[in-house]
């Protein structure tokens, strides 16, 4: 007997998902994607067995291609195909606006959608991350509104998020524990049953808000973290120590685990599921808490990308130019290293930064393909992206990265400046070929 699966969303998580589950025998998945400009040309992509990711992705490769070649796998655009699916996974963005608020304008259209056609009996799991509430407030309520049955008795619903990470896609679905949370205890069981099939880790059940409450804290946790890190780097760089010696030391005690700091973060999760968290408070919580904390650390996270426009103003103020007569060049506009994810990723506000100071702006990255943040294009060689350039400015960790010719580089720039944003170099290597250097946490603005 055929289990008819549905995905709707094919992104990060949508895809290596919807693949896994095609692997499994007796399932049929169909992938549900709008056909847009942006991306719709990955039905196609998809369709042809290959995946849409320039990044390295250890394994998913040959999976879409062997469920493809095996027809348990295909993508659509057509929602009709909703009808006859007995799973549906929600996999869209969930995005928040300029006021930190959620945009549920996708989740909103696909619930509609799913109310409109699903049948009696179908299981329907949300993936995207929500704010807590969201899962019943407004997807159960809306397919409710809509098909006329009730939540937990004519269909079930469960929310069970992922922990998927660009170059780990395959890896962390199979091997990371799950936690699922379904309306009722019945349908968070059929959730946790499908999982255990593409899971080889714990798959936990729970309550569906417990669930919604574990994936905001978890990434809270992760950037509050990340925004200690930060700050200790601005102390050192003040003080004139190397935050990263620090690390290193408090390291040593088996309790201590120091972050490392940086450029700045970026992602589809971090910058935006603190704000999630403090939306569910906000919107279904019994009491009024203000949950400073989290929100101090996402001001500390949103500020290295300035800090980083300071750290290059003044190395070029060290080689006598100034800000509004140069060209920097960004290296790396992915928001994590050997991936193609520019998701919130801390080199547009960096670039944003450098260009209302009046810099001219250059990009490379040898894995983002296009950029459609900006006037820019992404400039393919290394040599010619450097060409003329008065500061190299590196702010994602990619390994292309880890071993630059600095003496080749410095012959096509103007002037030899160099801001390292993720401790790829030490100071010695990089002076050593008449550069300027500065860093995040090591090196600090010097007279």
């Amino acid at each position: 007997m055929v289990t008819k699966i549905t995905v709707i969303g094919m992104g990060y998580v949508g895809i290596p998902c919807a693949a896994l589950l095609a692997d499994v025998d007796g399932f049929m998945v169909t992938g549900l994607q709008r056909r847009s400009k942006r991306s719709g040309w990955k039905i196609d992509h998809i369709n042809a067995g290959k995946s849409p990711f320039e990044g390295d992705e250890p394994g998913l490769d040959e999976l879409i291609a062997r469920v493809v070649a095996k027809g348990s796998f295909k993508v659509t655009d057509d929602v009709e195909v909703l009808k006859d699916s007995e799973i549906i996974l929600i996999d869209v963005q969930t995005p928040t606006d300029e006021n930190h608020v959620p945009k549920y304008d996708s989740l909103r259209e696909v619930s509609k959608q799913i109310g409109e056609r699903i049948k009696k009996g179908t299981l329907v799991i949300v993936e995207s991350t929500v704010a807590p509430g969201t899962t019943q407030n407004v997807v159960q309520k809306i397919i409710e509104e809509t098909s006329g049955m009730k939540g937990g008795e004519d269909f079930d619903l469960a929310f069970a998020y992922e922990r998927v990470m660009p170059g780990k896609l395959i890896k962390n679905i199979v091997h990371l524990p799950r936690i699922v949370g379904g309306i009722t205890p019945e349908g968070g069981k059929r959730a946790v049953d499908l999982y255990s099939k593409i899971v080889k880790a714990n798959v936990h059940q729970t309550d569906v808000l417990t669930a919604e409450v574990s994936k905001t804290v978890e990434n809270a946790y992760r950037d509050v973290n990340i925004a200690f890190a930060n700050e200790m780097a601005l102390v050192c760089e003040s003080l004139g120590v190397n935050v990263y010696e620090i690390i290193d030391l408090i390291n040593e005690l088996p309790s201590r685990m120091m972050h490392i700091p940086g450029a700045g973060v970026g992602g589809h999760c971090l910058p935006k599921d603190t704000w999630l968290l403090r939306h569910g408070l906000n919107e279904y919580g019994s009491q009024k808490v203000e949950a400073r904390f989290i929100s101090l650390a996402r001001d500390i996270n949103n500020y290295m990308p300035v800090h980083m426009s300071y750290l290059i103003e003044d190395a070029l103020r060290k080689k006598g130019v100034k800000i509004q007569d140069a060209t920097v060049t960004v290296l790396g506009i992915a928001y994590l290293e050997n991936a193609d994810d520019t998701r919130n990723t801390p080199a547009l506000p960096l670039i944003n930064n450098l260009e209302g100071k009046g810099a001219k702006v250059v990009l490379h990255d040898p894995y983002v393909q296009t950029w459609d943040l900006g006037p820019h294009e992404i400039v393919r060689d290394i040599y010619a992206a450097a060409k003329d350039s008065d500061c190299l400015a590196l702010v994602t960790k990619h390994i292309d990265y880890s071993d630059l010719d600095f003496d080749k580089l410095g012959k096509v720039m103007k002037t030899r400046a160099f801001v390292d944003g993720r401790n790829v170099y030490s100071e010695d290597k990089v002076v050593s070929h008449d550069f300027v250097y500065r860093a995040v946490g090591k090196v600090g603005p010097r007279d």
